[in-house]
């Protein structure tokens, strides 16, 4: 059966009312959580208080009554060593190396994620020498400066070097990058 306004073959079926809150209940989703994904400490607050938010609201609750059982489940999981914002940090910034994307992107997306500032300052330091790598991953994949046809690299240059710029690489990389010449064009 469609719905008329929609056209979505869903049958008009009630919403599916979320649990009460209970610190039970949200040990058992932040484990089913993590089973699936691996977040930093902030990142899982926020999914659970997310929960927190929709059963209060239906229920008619207010959502600070459960801000201590929130705190004990994130505490019970860093010290489990569940959630481990290090690990998560270091596993997020190399896989976004490999795929060609800059420091300040690195450092934009795991800021985004709740990891502090300070972890991720130190992430920035000792990745200090992968910044031209991850320069020349980017030029490769977007067929940018060497990866380009000879014949039309010389008229493509200032439009590879701001493709460069906006994806957070410095202007000494992205020369660098551009006019040098690739390790092996396959």
């Amino acid at each position: 059966m469609t719905d008329q306004k929609t056209g979505t073959g869903q049958r008009d079926r009630p919403a599916r009312v979320p649990r009460r809150i209970t610190a039970d209940y949200l040990q058992r989703a932040a484990l089913h959580y993590l089973e699936r994904y691996s977040v930093p400490a902030e990142q899982l607050r926020r999914v659970l208080a997310r929960k927190i938010a929709m059963s209060c609201r239906h229920h008619g609750e207010d959502p600070a009554l459960h801000a201590d059982a929130l705190d004990a489940v994130i505490a019970r999981c860093v010290a489990t060593g569940l959630v481990d914002d290090r690990r998560f940090a270091e596993g997020r910034a190399a896989t976004l190396r490999r795929k060609g994307q800059s420091s300040r992107a690195v450092a934009a997306r795991l800021a985004a994620k709740g990891v502090s500032r300070e972890l991720v300052s130190e992430l920035a330091v000792a990745e200090a020498g992968a910044e031209k790598a991850a320069a020349l991953v980017a030029a490769r994949r977007r067929r940018l400066g060497p990866w380009r046809d000879a014949a039309q690299r010389g008229n493509y240059r200032q439009k590879d070097l701001a493709t460069l710029a906006r994806l957070g690489f410095d202007f000494a990389t992205a020369r660098a990058v551009v006019d040098g010449e690739a390790e092996d064009k396959t």
